[in-house]
């Protein structure tokens, strides 16, 4: 099923490109956040790709971090990868859908707000998956499904009013618990997925539309209304949103939720489930408690006042 129309995602990046340094905190921040949690791990991770470099934002971030002695940079915007390119960090223009590496290729893939725009989700996680080497770790951040709720609210209610009718105006994300379930359906051992939530405030609405055109982030579902969007449609929106959501200050706030995701590709080195039945000590005895077996019928009960 195709959600998104990836080649007006791949223009919105190309324009982005020139100006994306003055509207890039929030990958900024969330590019440390995961270079962070490679600080947590004793594992070194010589060869490493970057998935959605953007203009070397996740690159500047990893540098120092995790023993990465060679880093490949890729994005959806050949743009992009062009700004990202410097002689020790190689970038190319690569579809996270399609990628063009080979089967064990690196010790770590780290993906920065870029798996959100992936029509096939789980093909790509898959194929994450086989550019590792065993007990390589996969290392992701992506939008997930609160992410802008204020915007979208005050959007929808405006356009039923203006337009007759509704169309996506801000892209669908993601559930916590499908990206945990995918990397388990993905091969991923040990998958983890964490949320946080980053908020950002802005002295109006138009002013967080244009951040987010200045991130490439602008709305690139398929099934959206094309054209221009109605001054009236816009005005009314900004209208609702200050009338919501506007703080003691007189400004607006904007929700970013941030799904982590973080795996390994299965090695034998790694943990395993126990055998079911194979425990050395009882639960009940940890919890002090009296075990009831699973034939026994449960005595009656006190009597309660």
């Amino acid at each position: 099923m195709t959600v998104f129309d990836r080649a007006s995602l791949r223009r919105h990046r190309e324009r982005a490109a020139g100006c994306f340094g003055a509207h890039d905190f929030l990958h900024r921040e969330v590019a440390e956040r995961l270079a962070g949690r490679l600080e947590d791990v004793t594992h070194r991770f010589p060869r490493a790709l970057g998935l959605g470099c953007h203009d070397g934002t996740l690159a500047r971030a990893l540098a120092g971090r995790g023993g990465i002695e060679r880093l490949v940079q890729c994005d959806l915007s050949p743009a992009m990868a062009a700004a990202a390119a410097t002689t020790a960090r190689p970038s190319l223009a690569a579809d996270e859908e399609l990628l063009p590496f080979a089967p064990e290729s690196f010790d770590l893939i780290v993906s920065l707000l870029s798996l959100h725009w992936v029509n096939d989700l789980p093909g790509a996680l898959i194929q994450a998956r086989q550019c590792l080497k065993p007990d390589g770790l996969f290392l992701a951040a992506m939008l997930g499904g609160e992410t802008l709720r204020e915007l979208r609210e005050s959007l929808a209610e405006a356009e039923i009013a203006e337009e007759d009718g509704l169309s996506p105006r801000v892209s669908p994300f993601a559930d916590i618990r499908d990206a945990g379930a995918l990397l388990q359906r993905a091969g991923f051992a040990l998958p983890v997925a964490d949320l946080d939530s980053i908020a950002v405030t802005y002295p109006d609405a138009l002013a967080l539309m244009r951040e987010l055109r200045g991130m490439g982030e602008s709305n690139a579902v398929q099934a959206r209304r094309r054209g221009f969007t109605r001054r009236a449609t816009l005005l009314r929106a900004a209208a609702l949103y200050r009338e919501r959501f506007q703080d003691a200050d007189g400004r607006l706030p904007a929700s970013f939720q941030i799904i982590t995701l973080t795996a390994w590709a299965p090695h034998a080195s790694q943990q395993q489930p126990l055998r079911p039945g194979s425990a050395t000590a009882r639960l009940a005895d940890a919890l002090d408690s009296e075990e009831i077996g699973t034939g026994d019928k449960v005595g009656p009960l006190p009597d309660c006042e």
